[in-house]
């Protein structure tokens, strides 16, 4: 091999080895290493699996404007931030809502949630005009400074104008009881 081809091939290697400019995959799903929500743009944080009983549900993966590797640094996080749900299996909107309900009830107080009545009604309402969702379909939500906007395979489809809220929801996949450990774990980083 002549030291032409041996250069070539070092600067191969370290082109492949540099974070970003692969593809990130989890189960089979290729996962966007950047996305962009409003003025910002987004980097891939995590993603992992989130499986029931053996089942896989979706993919999640979480962008954000400057990664962390600890819940707080993300849930607290003033700049925009995007939990992307990639569905791997069809669900009813009464199920992947009461899913995100039993999440916010495990990782928040009663007195926290007694004070996001107003928000976790227009987000109930919210994803019951989603609707049911099928095996391929991305749900979006996006953490604003002003509140929650939700969108379905690209398209809008409303917001929740509280960014108390936000950081709620962000706790069902990042808090002390998160919807899926690994998941959680992933997220993260790890």
């Amino acid at each position: 091999m002549s030291s032409h081809s041996v250069r070539v091939a070092a600067v191969l290697a370290a082109l492949l080895a540099t974070p970003g400019l692969q593809a990130a995959e989890v189960a089979g799903v290729k996962i966007d290493e950047q996305v962009r929500v409003g003025n910002s743009e987004l980097v891939l944080n995590g993603a992992g699996l989130r499986s029931k009983l053996f089942v896989k549900v979706y993919i999640g993966a979480l962008y954000v404007t400057e990664k962390a590797a600890t819940p707080a640094g993300l849930i607290e996080a003033g700049n925009a931030r995007r939990m992307s749900l990639r569905l791997l299996r069809d669900l009813d909107a009464d199920s992947l809502y009461g899913a995100l309900h039993d999440g916010l009830k495990d990782n928040n107080t009663q007195a926290e949630l007694a004070t996001l009545k107003v928000p976790i009604e227009q987000f109930a309402e919210l994803m019951r005009k989603i609707g049911n969702v099928r095996s391929g379909d991305s749900i979006a939500i996006d953490f604003t400074a002003d509140g929650v906007g939700v969108s379905l395979n690209g398209e809008a489809r409303g917001k929740v104008q509280s960014a108390t809220f936000g950081q709620a929801l962000l706790k069902v996949w990042l808090g002390n009881n998160p919807v899926d450990a690994s998941l959680k774990k992933a997220l993260l980083g790890h």
